[in-house]
């Protein structure tokens, strides 16, 4: 069965000054739970204001919050957290692409902050759970343990950013859009007739603290630019970079590299070592990725034994593919792929489900493919 309560509850609902989170925020009022909003602020600098889409936690963001707290009619607080997300997410992010790896700053944000940070002070506080506007769904067992499950509108399925979550922060948290078929556009009605101002707000996307999108000179600002070489798989020299950093596994735009691959097929980023400050380029083929070993695994419930079948999703916004997957005595997991797969990199992280159940999550840290390039 969905998450449901007998009693009216103390929650305390994360508003980011958008669509989504006031709505969250307006039906866990609605079914009658004593609601609190809270906008966190985690930009050290909230004077800059976001253009269109791009940013977030600005005092615009946070200004739209509190003026949808007012018309839901709940107490409203701004909780200045920004240190902590510089330290653990911004951080933690730079530190990832000088090394080489890909992270996912939204599960870093999910799990350091909105399910750390803020639920242990919410709890503190004598909330009994943590509301957010993600579609996702949690279900109550028959035993009264929690399970963390996909939305039932995949198209807007966020199960995927929230596989960090384990049973007891699953305990404590409440995802109002999960369980409804609704359409972005209806969730935007919605508001409408709700009198939130945010109905029309578009959504953030992108990396929410590079408000410009440009994640390189992002990272070039804070790591500089050091030139190194592009190879080919045989190690020849095609090209110079500015610093490794900028690239990701996968990549085919923006390699530029001076002449055609022999056979004029495009060229994909293979490898990357922060070591050499070298970038290895080669055919898409050589991308095919047989088998992983992921680390930092986080379970939302019991730890599977054994070897299973499940189904992986490797993006936020990636299908599925069917795995085995085992957890090592070192606590390391080996997954297998049924079908070779593409563009995975180490610093991603990989999620399992049991049909739409999330097993859980943890983050890749080398790869095997077909050939002998080896992320």
């Amino acid at each position: 069965m969905t998450q449901t309560s007998q009693r009216p509850l103390r929650v305390l609902a994360a508003m980011s000054g958008g669509v989504d989170s006031a709505v969250a925020a307006a039906r866990a009022a609605e079914a009658g739970h004593d609601v609190t909003g809270v906008h966190l602020a985690l930009s050290a600098n909230p004077q800059s204001f976001r253009t269109g889409a791009r940013g977030c936690c600005t005092i615009e963001d946070s200004r739209d919050a509190r003026r949808a707290a007012d018309v839901i009619g709940i107490p409203f607080y701004v909780w200045d957290l920004a240190e902590r997300f510089r330290e653990d997410v911004v951080d933690d992010f730079v530190a990832e692409y000088e090394a080489g790896r890909t992270p996912n700053p939204c599960l870093r944000c999910n799990e350091k902050i909105k399910f750390a940070a803020l639920l242990d002070k919410a709890l503190a506080l004598g909330f009994d759970a943590v509301c957010t506007g993600h579609y996702a769904t949690v279900v109550v067992t028959e035993n009264g343990s929690r399970e963390l499950h996909r939305a039932s509108d995949m198209a807007k399925d966020q199960s995927y950013v929230l596989g960090v979550l384990d049973e007891k922060q699953l305990a404590h948290a409440m995802f109002p859009l999960g369980d409804t078929l609704t359409t972005k556009d209806e969730i935007r009605a919605e508001a409408e007739r709700r009198g939130l101002a945010v109905a029309k707000k578009p959504d953030s996307h992108d990396i929410c603290f590079i408000a410009d999108g440009d994640t390189q000179g992002f990272l070039a600002q804070r790591l500089g630019r050091a030139e190194g070489d592009i190879v080919d798989e045989s190690g020849a020299r095609v090209g110079t970079h500015e610093g490794a950093y900028g690239f990701t596994i996968g990549q085919r735009k923006g390699l530029r590299i001076g002449h055609p691959a022999p056979d004029g097929k495009p060229r994909y980023v293979l490898d990357i070592s922060p070591v050499s400050n070298t970038v290895t380029v080669g055919p898409v083929e050589a991308l095919d990725v047989t088998a992983l070993t992921a680390i930092r695994p986080r379970w939302c419930g019991t730890a599977p034994t054994g070897p299973g079948t499940y189904t992986a999703q490797l993006r936020a916004h990636g299908g599925e593919t069917e795995v085995t997957a085992e957890l090592l005595p070192d606590a390391e997991l080996r997954v297998s792929f049924t079908t070779p797969v593409r563009g995975v990199a180490p610093g991603q992280a990989i999620v399992l489900y049991d049909g739409t159940r999330v097993v859980g999550s943890a983050t890749i840290a080398t790869t095997e493919r077909r050939t002998t390039v080896t992320a």
